[in-house]
């Protein structure tokens, strides 16, 4: 299976890639360890449903902040990345800069997420 990316919801400057493949997975966090971008990963799974209730709200941020790489990885697509991370409920949101976490937040804590991009984008 060769490395997939998309981005189902597109918008006029932002985007939410979701990430299938570890090959690709290992492509973006390799990227961000090279940039100064900060990165937002949204751990996520289908069958979540406060992962759907808050999914809007993370397009629109990623719509508000286009200077900020934000990916969405599925844990039961993706379990050796949630397991790296030491997701243990969803929605976990990772906040990566350099290759490194710099926070994280666990649940639909849409203006506390908002706050930490807010903190760490530049």
């Amino acid at each position: 299976m060769g490395a997939q990316v998309s981005s189902p919801q597109r918008s006029d400057r932002g985007e939410v890639l979701e990430v299938h493949s570890s090959d690709n997975w290992n492509t973006q966090l390799h990227n961000s360890t090279t940039s100064n971008k900060l990165m937002v990963i949204d751990f996520s799974a289908a069958w979540c449903g406060p992962c759907k209730f808050i999914e809007p709200a993370v397009h629109d941020l990623a719509v508000e902040f286009s200077d900020v790489d934000f990916i969405k990885i599925d844990i039961d697509e993706l379990p050796d990345v949630a397991k790296d991370f030491e997701v243990k409920a969803m929605p976990t949101f990772v906040l990566v800069k350099k290759g490194k976490e710099r926070e994280r937040i666990v649940g639909v804590k849409k203006d506390e997420l908002h706050r930490l991009i807010e903190k760490h984008r530049f």
